[in-house]
């Protein structure tokens, strides 16, 4: 009785944490079958192939995500909610290096549509209220804090700055404040 209670969330939940053990790229139906010690064919009245599965990972990682970032700036504004919304990608990152690569799982427009990348992008663009910006330097904004956070995020879990000082907590408290200033002082379109 093996495959009792098995269910395309529970795949999907032991998929993420084998993510964070192995990595986003190593996780297919047949490694979560091993996990679960079933015959792979068995998964498959629950997920559809290894894309299916590695899609429903991205959305579990982007709905965990989304919901951090939403406790964590609720009631903050400015630099406050900045730091607090950076902090939580970062974290998320380093707590769930798997899952953090699952959300940049590329979907199809009408899953994207539906998960919670919309939450991001929405609380995103409510964090820049607090900096007065006018469309379209919104979503210009918008997308520079994503390439900030993913970039560092990214170089750091790759070891890019374990062996210089400072210390790369130092620079990214340094590197927040700099947006904060930056976003304060948004220059105006040509």
């Amino acid at each position: 009785m093996a495959r009792a209670g098995l269910t395309a969330e529970r795949l999907a939940r032991a998929g993420a944490d084998l993510a964070d053990e192995v990595g986003f790229d190593q996780v297919t139906v047949s490694a979560i079958a091993r996990h679960f010690d079933v015959k792979a064919a068995s998964l498959y009245s629950h997920v559809r192939n290894s894309h299916d599965l590695k899609t429903r990972i991205a959305l579990l990682a982007l709905e965990e995500l989304a919901d951090r970032c939403a406790a964590a700036i609720a009631g903050r504004s400015g630099k406050d909610a900045l730091a607090a919304f950076a902090d939580v990608y970062r974290d998320y990152a380093r707590e769930h290096p798997g899952r953090y690569t699952a959300a940049r799982f590329p979907l199809d427009p009408g899953t994207a549509a539906a998960s919670a990348g919309p939450r991001h992008a929405a609380m995103s663009r409510a964090l820049l209220r607090g900096y007065a910006l006018a469309e379209p330097e919104e979503t210009h904004a918008v997308r520079l804090l994503g390439s900030v956070f993913h970039g560092y995020v990214s170089l750091e879990s790759a070891g890019g700055f374990s062996h210089s000082a400072p210390g790369s907590q130092e620079s990214w408290t340094r590197i927040v404040d700099a947006l904060d200033a930056l976003l304060r002082n948004w220059p105006t379109a040509p």
